[in-house]
């Protein structure tokens, strides 16, 4: 009898002993978790700074580049617009194009001899080529005809300008090689009409033609800056 108790006393002994050292060793993985979530909390908001700095870098970098296009066209004669919130440069097509064609006038070519020089000297010769992934030749037309034949009215259009500042008559060869590495062409149809002074649609204010860039990452920044503010 008395071995018995002692083998029953013996047990409590050694259960006693084991389950301490159980929870010994869930408090110790518990508490790395903790130590591992607080690093990774740690890191995270170094990267969210970082992610800020370059955000606050790239949309300074935007900033400085639609003044100095300002700067560079703001009393020219060649009859551009800027778009103060994208940068974009805008002239009506009928510099460029008569009334439903997609071939360049004679007086285009003085034109975009004039233009694009001036307007890639802003955009790759001022420290911001590094930022650009893309310029974008970006043809509008107005509500005349189908959408399929604005769509390819258009297109036609933005390539006849990007088609000539790439070809052996443009007479600065030295921004072709730059050019190429970051052009393209879009055609827009008449989905991103235009009004005028009364906000009434004008058929002449929609036949565009729009030289465009695009930061790099530029989508991704955005949203990240969102996702921030919130």
């Amino acid at each position: 009898m008395i071995n018995k108790y002692k083998k029953l006393f013996k047990g409590e002994q050694e259960e006693g002993h084991f389950w301490p050292s159980f929870t010994d060793l869930l408090t110790a993985i518990l508490l790395c978790f903790i130590l591992i979530f607080i690093i990774m909390m740690v890191i995270k908001s170094f990267q969210i700074e970082e992610m800020k700095r370059t955000i606050d870098q790239i949309m300074g970098v935007r900033v400085d580049l639609i003044n100095d296009l300002n700067e560079e066209f703001n009393d020219s004669t060649l009859g551009i617009e800027i778009d103060e919130k994208t940068g974009a440069l805008i002239f009506n097509t009928d510099i460029l194009f008569e009334f439903d064609e997609a071939v360049l006038k004679p007086v285009a070519f003085e034109f975009l001899d004039e233009f694009v020089p001036a307007y890639l000297d802003v955009l790759l010769e001022r420290g911001y080529e590094t930022y650009i992934s893309e310029i974008i030749i970006e043809g509008h037309a107005d509500r005349t005809g189908s959408y399929l034949y604005n769509l390819e009215l258009s297109q036609q259009r933005a390539f006849s300008v990007a088609e000539y500042i790439l070809s052996d008559a443009f007479p600065y060869k030295n921004i072709q090689e730059h050019l190429q590495e970051k052009l393209t062409v879009n055609g827009k149809s008449y989905t991103d009409g235009r009004t005028d002074a009364n906000g009434k649609y004008s058929h002449k204010d929609s036949r565009r033609v729009e030289f465009k860039f695009r930061l790099k990452d530029q989508e991704i920044l955005e949203k990240t800056r969102e996702l921030l503010g919130k």
